[in-house]
């Protein structure tokens, strides 16, 4: 086995924070020093530091990391695993850490830190923002094999700063090993972030194991793997919206259907009315104030209600309308008067179902079945 290569990370103090860098010179190479030529190796400040002041808890900081990622201001640097780092504590399974750019560390310091740390930022790192204006978005990863500046390693116990930034530095910049972070504790976010690499991968299986089975898959198959795979892509992007959270599920519903599996045997039509059920159910607040609000408004009429379906339509869920107006058999297709002629029933049951009794019809049954 190879011999343990122990690294320090130069650290910046900018206001209350001690920031850790590393430079990225290419996607498979790394220094730890900034070349006296200025060459273009880009800059990239360790996410641990830069949420260490946050109200971010620790256990949350992946997916912090990862939804910067996916803006191109965030990356999760692979190391070999004959590296270690003074002062970070890594499982020998997940030699990774996250970093960001110059760019992702003023998107941090403007929506996270405090004012001060702020002007700090500001003051410390705009001419390197300026410098680093037009680089390319990070990738969401770099796989790291090889460090262009050996003579900045240590395969001891201990390193020293690089030359280049000892002046940036001041004496509460050298941190114990001990107390520093610690990606090795349960309640650390180290744990979550292998499972996140090891979830990334089962799906570039399953991705590619899909991709060599489309030919075998039928042609009524195939569009409902399109919209589900146009759903994931949206939602990878965080760009979901209802109606394509909708089209999923009820291409999804269709396809069972297709399958021949009925109504009273679908767990997937089961698992959808028990979800529908809570949605309904934590919505009864939000009816019962509009309830007393409208009997507050029409106190003095009660036996002059509006009709039924405008009733029904003012103090209940479009989706609780629909969902009984189809369950009655009252499609779109349906004439207005047909639908109309059924709204009392309809609205009486909305009105049982959601515990909130505003007709007469609906006070003399509930008393009725009290009683009973």
């Amino acid at each position: 086995m190879s011999d343990i290569t122990y690294l320090t990370l130069p650290t910046w103090t900018v206001g209350s924070l001690n920031i850790r860098l590393i430079y990225l010179v290419n996607k498979t190479t790394f220094r730890l020093s900034e070349s006296p030529n200025k060459d273009s190796a880009v800059p990239l400040y360790l996410g641990a530091d830069l949420l260490s002041n946050t109200d971010i808890r620790t256990e949350n900081h992946p997916r912090c990391h990862a939804k910067f990622a996916k803006k191109g201001l965030a990356t999760k640097l692979h190391f070999p695993s004959v590296y270690r780092f003074h002062g970070i504590r890594l499982p020998s399974s997940n030699n990774s850490l996250w970093f960001y750019s110059v760019q992702g560390l003023f998107r941090i310091a403007f929506e996270m830190f405090n004012k001060h740390d702020q002007l700090s930022v500001l003051e410390r790192f705009q001419d390197i923002w300026k410098s680093h204006l037009d680089d390319d978005p990070l990738q969401m990863g770099y796989d790291l094999s090889e460090q262009s500046d050996s003579a900045s390693i240590d395969p001891g116990p201990r390193t020293e700063t690089p030359e280049s930034f000892k002046e940036s530095q001041t004496p509460q910049d050298t941190r114990g090993d001990s107390t520093d972070h610690d990606y090795c504790s349960s309640e650390n976010p180290a744990e979550e972030e292998e499972e996140e690499s090891g979830a990334a991968a089962s799906l570039r299986h399953k991705v590619q194991r899909l991709s060599d089975g489309l030919p075998q898959i039928r042609p009524e198959q195939l569009r409902t793997v399109h919209v589900l795979l146009d759903f994931i892509d949206r939602f990878a992007r965080g760009d979901v919206t209802d109606a394509a959270a909708a089209e999923a599920v009820m291409a999804l519903l269709h396809a069972k259907r297709r399958d021949g599996d009925g109504v009273y045997s679908s767990s997937l039509l089961g698992g959808v009315g028990r979800w529908l059920g809570r949605q309904f159910h934590e919505a009864n607040g939000s009816i019962s104030q509009k309830v007393e609000g409208f009997k507050e408004q029409h106190i003095e009429r009660i036996s002059d209600l509006p009709p039924p379906e405008e009733l029904s339509r003012q103090l209940f869920p479009d989706a609780m309308l629909g969902l009984l107006l189809h369950w009655m058999g009252l499609s779109e297709d349906w004439s207005a008067a047909k639908r109309n002629s059924e709204y009392p029933i309809l609205l009486l049951i909305l009105e049982f179902a959601n515990h909130n009794l505003i007709t007469g019809v609906a006070h003399v049954l509930y008393s009725s079945l009290i009683c009973k």
